[in-house]
């Protein structure tokens, strides 16, 4: 659970994301109330909802960036997805419950990672001692059941002769070679020698059937019934190291206390953020394919009220889940959504159209800013670029400009304009060429821009 303050939540969201400070206030109290219900004596928790969040403003200001920055904020697990890719019960397509079912599986990863590196240590130490074994002259390294037939397993035939019990002189010469094989091992000497290792084997049909909408995992419904299909691969030490380590972590995690915890922390601490939502409001009555969109509306209400959902890992309850909608609502508006659906999102945010100044600071203010990024991809290839103040004033103002007299894109127009604007030098870097320092200031700007857009105002008219 995150503990922290809704200021503090702000200025960690500031750092990626400029402006819009009522929607990162609204998400910051949302969570911060996550921390506070948490606190609460449990007849009183569980008469405290969410308060769910409708998020509306024109794309590309920053609507998506807040859930994909939170994702990464908070130890909580939260899931993407858009209201367009879903349709009716009845139709062919994803059905509503999708969404909670992804949250289960993010969850289900977070947890999983999280006792990963609890272990990670122990499944190390035990995959060196395999990869010493593999490395190993003259030895051939054997996993349990790799050579038992199925058939044989289910009959009870799957023993293997024991072998005979090494002489003390033996044991000495083993332990011997082992230390001498794990010195190279730990030195990076053997890291291109080929081993074989043994990998289980997926069922193939198992991802069709998700794809289709079929929650049904073949490679655990078969695995109760015969073992797990192994092959043997070919491949350098480095890699069969990952392999092993990935194994052993396997061995060492229980998947059932893994799957408890996550379904708990998805119930008390799941985001799931709906985008486009605006996409199925339907402005009066429509006739046509677009009659599915209030359907669709009312397939998603029960799961924001709460309710039951069941998935491969057991029920998951969805009454305390946080539901983050967002839309642009540029043709339709919230008041267009269903009333039982309006109901359950109290909270509403507006976020504003961005302004020249905006877009300046969105060039050069956040940790990963546009203009960090071309200067850092192009050091690569030993050319320094810089920005002068004015070349980032006018890049806003045209970026501005081309939002305002076609579609507006919002802050994905600066990539356009920033992808034009140092195309040649882009082309040309590469090579053994020396160290170059490359200033690209107002006038270059104005040279390389200026021309697409001077003629903008008379291309509208031109059929």
């Amino acid at each position: 659970m995150s503990i922290l303050t809704p200021r503090e939540t702000v200025a960690a969201l500031d750092k990626y994301i400029v402006g819009q400070d009522e929607a990162k206030r609204a998400v910051a109290i949302a969570l911060r109330n996550r921390y506070r219900r948490s606190r609460l004596p449990e007849g009183l928790r569980e008469e405290i909802t969410p308060k769910n969040i409708i998020m509306m403003g024109p794309t590309g200001v920053g609507k998506t960036e807040i859930a994909r920055r939170l994702a990464k904020l908070v130890d909580a697990p939260l899931v993407k997805v858009e209201a367009t890719k879903f349709t009716e019960v009845g139709y062919v397509g994803r059905d509503v419950d999708s969404m909670v079912r992804d949250l289960i599986e993010a969850s289900i990863r977070l947890c999983k990672e999280r006792r990963a590196q609890a272990v990670r240590l122990t499944a190390e130490a035990a995959a060196e001692q395999r990869l010493i074994t593999l490395l190993l002259p003259g030895q051939k390294h054997k996993q349990s059941q790799s050579s038992v037939n199925p058939l044989q397993f289910l009959l009870g035939g799957g023993n293997q002769p024991a072998e005979p019990e090494p002489t003390e002189e033996e044991k000495t010469r083993r332990a011997s070679l082992r230390e001498e094989v794990a010195a190279k091992l730990r030195a990076g000497q053997l890291e291109e020698e080929i081993v074989e290792v043994e990998v289980e084997q997926q069922l193939a049909g198992g991802n069709a059937m998700l794809a289709m909408g079929i929650d049904i995992d073949l490679n655990e419904m078969m695995g109760g019934i015969l073992p797990p299909k192994k092959k043997k691969r070919k491949v350098p030490v480095k890699e069969a190291r990952r392999i092993l380590i990935q194994d052993e972590t396997e061995k060492l995690i229980d998947m059932d206390e893994v799957t408890r915890e996550a379904i708990e922390k998805a119930e008390q601490e799941g985001i799931i953020f709906i985008d486009e939502i605006d996409k199925i409001a339907e402005k009066g009555r429509v006739s046509g394919p677009d009659v599915s969109r209030e359907g669709v509306q009312r397939d998603i209400l029960p799961i924001v009220e709460g309710c039951t959902v069941n998935t491969k890992y057991g029920p998951v309850k969805t009454d305390f889940i946080l539901f983050i909608a967002a839309g642009a609502f540029h043709v339709s508006s919230v008041s267009d959504l269903i009333p039982e659906l309006q109901g359950r999102f109290p909270i509403r945010v507006k976020l504003s159209a961005l302004t020249v100044e905006d877009y300046r600071r969105i060039l050069t203010q956040p940790e990963h800013a546009i203009a960090k990024q071309y200067e850092a991809l192009l050091r690569t290839d030993n050319i320094l670029l810089s920005f002068t103040d004015e070349a980032l004033t006018a890049i806003a103002q045209y970026a501005y400009q081309a939002n305002e007299s076609s579609e507006n894109i919002g802050a994905r127009r600066l990539h356009t304009i920033m992808e034009n604007l140092l195309e040649d030098i882009s082309f040309n870097a590469g090579g053994d060429y020396p160290l170059t320092k490359v200033e690209v200031d107002e006038t270059y700007v104005r040279e390389h821009i200026s021309n697409e857009y001077k003629n903008e105002d008379l291309q509208k008219f031109i059929l």
